[in-house]
């Protein structure tokens, strides 16, 4: 009786640990945890640009990985550029910001 006990605890640990391998990140991909924090701060860094009167939002894209912001889009001068970039710099989270935007 008690070997089974013992076996049933290890199969459970053994199954546990498959599934948290599961939900871990690699290079190309986000765990769960990762995904739901890259979600938060892109919606945070999208706010912060919807807040900024010199800038129109729906120009912009944000797309966030693993903490790195990449802005893309088409605006219309270099200071929109400098503005939005700095503006996500600025968000809590944001680690890096790679800016794809363009001028129209």
């Amino acid at each position: 009786m008690k070997s089974f006990k013992s076996r049933s605890i290890a199969t459970l640990a053994i199954l546990a640990a498959a599934s948290l391998i599961g939900c871990a990140s690699t290079s190309r991909s986000e765990g769960t945890g990762e995904y739901v924090d890259d979600s938060v701060i892109t919606g945070k860094v999208k706010a912060a640009i919807l807040e900024e009167p010199t800038l129109k939002s729906a120009e912009i894209n944000v797309e966030t990985f693993k903490g790195t912001v990449q802005l893309s889009g088409f605006v219309a001068s270099r200071g929109d550029i400098d503005t939005a970039v700095a503006t996500a710099q600025h968000v809590k989270g944001v680690k890096v910001v790679k800016n794809d935007m363009r001028l129209k």
